[in-house]
């Protein structure tokens, strides 16, 4: 009897392990996983809201933030992996120059429903990253005067 019990006693502390080592490496590959996510994300939604128009007129890089947003939200949350909640957060859009701040949370495999609020609680991982685009920086001494004036990078000519 002692050896049976031995027996099934080191079968589920075997099972424990094997659980805690799982959740651990979700926990620690969930991090890199999402940092990447959100890195390759925000890059390829920043060039596609670049505004052309502006880009050929004023010679400036410019992003319209409806347009970013928009493209990232599709690409995010195609990408993403359905066992996890997320939550996305974006603090700051530069039109001119572009630049982007976004926070993701997500929530991992050790989360439970709280009875009150109905959210889901647990561990959870927090991603931000900040996004600038980068160009020649060679500009229109006018439109780079516009700017400075607060004419939305429209100068007026010197006559």
């Amino acid at each position: 009897m002692n050896k049976g019990i031995l027996t099934i006693g080191i079968i589920l502390l075997s099972v424990v392990a094997l659980l805690f080592v799982n959740i651990l490496s979700n926990y620690s590959t969930g991090s890199e996983l999402d940092y990447y996510l959100v890195k390759e994300t925000v890059d390829a939604a920043m060039v596609d809201a670049i505004d052309y128009s502006y880009y050929k007129s004023a010679g400036l890089h410019r992003i319209d933030k409806e347009k970013f947003v928009e493209s990232f939200l599709y690409r995010f949350a195609d990408a993403v992996d359905k066992t996890r909640t997320y939550d996305v957060y974006v603090y700051d859009i530069n039109e001119v120059p572009p630049k982007v701040s976004i926070k993701i949370d997500s929530v991992t495999v050790l989360s439970a429903k709280n009875r009150d609020t109905g959210e889901r609680e647990g561990a959870s991982i927090s991603t931000n990253y900040d996004a600038i685009l980068e160009t020649d920086y060679n500009v229109n001494p006018l439109v780079e005067e516009g700017l400075v004036n607060g004419n939305n990078g429209i100068a007026t000519p010197i006559e």
